[in-house]
């Protein structure tokens, strides 16, 4: 139930959704893929079909006087079986 750390909502992420029926997580650096899974499965009782991660290198920002890091993202990219889906936004239909 951790490994999920919360869902990406953007325009990417809607198009993904919108072409693929997949919803997009970021989760915890050490998360694998069947831990995923099972987390999506059990908090928002669907079917998962598949998992894919990506892991996002942290952009370099920089300060007046020093330069700094953003963390590292892992996305989880959570495909799910024909006619379930997820909704964020908190309309009821």
């Amino acid at each position: 139930m951790q490994v999920l750390v919360a869902p990406i909502i953007s325009e990417k992420a809607t198009h993904v959704a919108d072409k693929t029926n997949a919803v997009t997580f970021k989760v915890l650096q050490d998360a694998t893929k069947p831990e995923i899974k099972a987390a999506v499965e059990l908090m928002f009782n669907v079917k998962v079909t598949g998992v894919s991660v990506a892991n996002i290198k942290g952009k370099t920002k920089r300060t007046a006087r020093s330069v700094g890091r953003r963390d590292n993202i892992r996305k989880a990219y959570v495909s799910l079986a024909a006619g379930q889906e997820l909704n964020f936004s908190g309309e009821t239909a």
